[in-house]
């Protein structure tokens, strides 16, 4: 059935991103256009938005890698009249949700490893729950400001940074040899046989376990900050960094997701038709991985996140209001 959705990869790179950008982009200026007056807005306006913007979030955010909190937060947060602290709190659910519908076909097909996943995982996991107390305890407009800031900065680092679609390993460090951290994919763009394996492992972890504190706080998941640090860092293959990374945030998010629940800040009128969409449209994403050039995908990851970045920033600096 989903064979019929992707006819080329031509068709792929040159219509779904396109029309997936424009759309993320274009569906949310619409509906803040129509934020006043709100209330001359039947009821199921903003659950129909926030499910059409969902859904292309979900086709964009898997073959990124970035999940969908990342741009769930800073788009919804931005343009949608609800407040910040219900936004995180769908926020991490949506990521749960993107990185669960992608999950099995990314396993299917290699780009996702096990092995490598769940060290990362346990340790953003447990992190991330401080990282949810400590972001219900601050003001929404210092937390808007704090993650404007910090997705600039991984912009900024993307851009400076090298071409790593596949990152070469001379030798692994000790500790990812005793894991047995490594594999082989077939990338479906050059029909090329990879075989990778990671260095710095150690380092890694650490970071990690600073990741699942800021996706906690933030209710992003962190999966922009999960790239670079899986390939850059470890060097591992840009399209096996981006599928691991959607299993790392399905763990760290559900962790997360447990203190927003808690303290109340999960609203069904807002997760629910997020979620829906971003399931639908992440099952979509995840075929698109398998035929996206990673070239194309780093490009995606830097103009997503520099538009949500901006919007965060200039929101908690009561610029862009």
């Amino acid at each position: 059935m989903y064979k019929l959705l992707i006819p080329s990869m031509a068709t792929v790179r040159q219509t779904w991103v396109s029309a997936a950008i424009f759309l993320m982009l274009t569906v949310p200026a619409h509906a803040a256009e129509s934020v006043v007056p709100a209330s001359s807005l039947p009821w199921w306006f903003w659950p129909l938005a926030l499910f059409v913007t969902c859904f292309f979030i979900g086709i964009v955010a898997v073959p990124a890698g970035i999940g969908g909190g990342t741009l769930f937060v800073p788009i919804i947060g931005g343009f949608f009249p609800f407040h910040l602290d219900f936004v995180r709190g769908a926020g991490l659910l949506v990521a749960l949700a993107s990185a669960l519908a992608a999950g099995p076909m990314l396993l299917r097909g290699g780009l996702a490893n096990l092995r490598l996943a769940l060290p990362l995982a346990l340790l953003a996991s447990i992190s991330s729950i401080a990282g949810a107390l400590l972001g219900l305890a601050l003001p929404a407009s210092a937390v808007e400001t704090a993650l404007g800031v910090i997705v600039l900065g991984i912009v900024a680092l993307m851009l400076v940074s090298r071409k790593s679609e596949f990152p070469h390993v001379a030798t692994p460090d000790r500790l990812s040899s005793a894991l047995g951290i490594h594999g082989i994919f077939i990338d479906g763009a050059s029909g090329r046989s990879i075989d990778w394996q990671v260095h710095h492992t150690p380092m890694g972890l650490f970071l990690f376990l600073l990741i699942g504190v800021i996706g906690g706080m933030f209710g992003i998941g962190a999966g922009w900050a999960n790239m670079p640090v899986l390939n850059l860092l470890m060097g591992v293959p840009l399209k096996v960094a981006a599928g691991t990374s959607g299993l790392v945030l399905s763990l760290a998010s559900s962790s997360a997701a447990w203190v927003y629940l808690n303290r109340g800040a999960v609203l069904p009128m807002i997760a629910v038709p997020s979620v829906v969409g971003m399931m639908l449209g992440a099952r979509i994403g995840a075929r698109l991985l398998h035929v996206l050039k990673g070239s194309d995908i780093r490009k995606m990851v830097i103009t997503l996140l520099l538009f949500a970045g901006l919007r965060a920033l200039l929101k908690g600096l009561g610029v862009w209001l």
